[in-house]
């Protein structure tokens, strides 16, 4: 007769281990041994002896008469084998096991699809907002039935195989107790409903394809790629549940002659060698509308004068950025005789610039 392991050794428990440590052993090496698992042979063994065990260890009572006289106080209260075997604890593995706890429910609710659309707008648009109107083909619920799926005026029956649950429960006996398993109704598929004159204008699916026009305003300062979500707007939910969000992806068509850089504007004035040399007052475009700017005598190109305030509105509200106007100091190409003759005498005035790093 083969001589019985120390309750603790088999479980891998100190003596002094709390009850939490011990569902913890247990659950997973009843996991690792169990017959429907582990098809090795003497894993149906180990699986009795791991059971054993854990009757034992987790009843205070026994436990305390195990610590005393061993497993010769054990046999007087474990005499009886596993009949009656306490099931406590043990719950969720044999769930993990067989697929659920005998809790049956109909198929829940479940969120509709979210939807995109790609919108393009000009950079005026986009600065300053707008609004626009889009329209989208989405899953709406049947306004005929409703989304029962039946012809109006018929009322679905409760399915007779799983009374209504949409799930089917079957009891499993073996010698380690009973296992319940459940499945979706075949008879309903998880509804549990039986509908025999279905919606003419769905044809039995409780949803349609509609067109919808929806207006979507566009912030101020939204930039090229952001999006914008419009909640409720996408597809419709199935069994009851809400519909999804709409999301409006944003791009920004670029602008003849202005660029942006976060929240400010940046314009390229081009200006003759005279106006920048002499100085002149030029009108410059902004998002505002026109604004005057005084270019000062002796303007290099590349110089940049901020219009403040004339940018981008912040696009939470917080004022707005500026508009840099830079200079581009455009030289001749060509020039006529007379142009040419006025250059020279104006060379002659000005001197010759020193090459740096050359000795003259």
């Amino acid at each position: 007769m083969a001589v019985k392991r120390d309750y603790y050794e088999v479980l891998g428990v100190p003596r002094d281990a709390s009850l939490e440590d011990i569902k913890k052993a247990f659950r997973k090496l009843a996991f690792q041994y169990h017959p429907d698992r582990n098809h090795d042979s003497g894993a149906s063994d180990r699986f009795k002896e791991v059971n054993e065990a854990y009757e034992v260890l987790s009843d205070s009572g026994k436990r305390a008469n195990y610590d005393q006289y061993g497993h010769g106080g054990a046999e007087n209260i474990f005499g009886r084998g596993f009949e009656g075997f306490d099931m406590g604890g043990f719950g969720d593995i044999f769930e993990a096991f067989f697929g659920g706890s005998g809790r049956t429910s109909r198929q829940t609710a479940q969120r509709g699809e979210d939807l995109r659309y790609n919108l393009k707008i000009s950079f005026e648009e986009a600065a300053l907002g707008c609004e626009k109107e889009i329209e989208i083909t989405r899953t709406e619920v049947c306004s005929t039935c409703r989304g029962t799926r039946a012809k109006p005026g018929v009322q679905p029956a409760r399915c007779p195989s799983c009374n209504g649950t949409g799930q089917i429960r079957r009891v499993q006996r073996s010698l380690f107790g009973q296992f319940i398993n459940t499945a979706v109704c075949s008879d309903c598929h998880g509804e549990g409903v039986i509908i025999k004159d279905y919606c003419p204008d769905c044809r039995g699916a409780g949803y349609q394809k509609h067109k919808r026009r929806i207006s979507v305003k566009i912030p101020a300062g939204i930039d090229d790629g952001n999006g914008i979500r419009i909640t409720g707007e996408g597809e419709a939910g199935h069994r009851g549940g809400p519909a999804g969000n709409l999301y409006v992806m944003v791009s920004v068509k670029p602008h003849e002659y202005l660029t942006r850089d976060g929240d400010d504007v940046i314009y390229e004035l081009s200006v003759n060698i005279a106006q920048a040399t002499l100085g002149v007052e030029l009108p410059v475009p902004t998002l505002h509308g026109v604004c005057e700017l005084k270019i000062p005598s002796g303007s290099q190109s590349g110089k940049a004068f901020r219009l403040k305030n004339k940018g981008v509105p912040h696009l939470h509200g917080r004022g707005s950025g500026d508009q840099l106007v830079v200079l581009r100091v455009v030289t001749p190409e060509s020039l006529n005789k007379e142009q040419r003759r006025l250059f020279e005498e104006l060379s002659k005035t000005l001197g010759k610039e020193k090459t740096k790093g050359i000795d003259s």
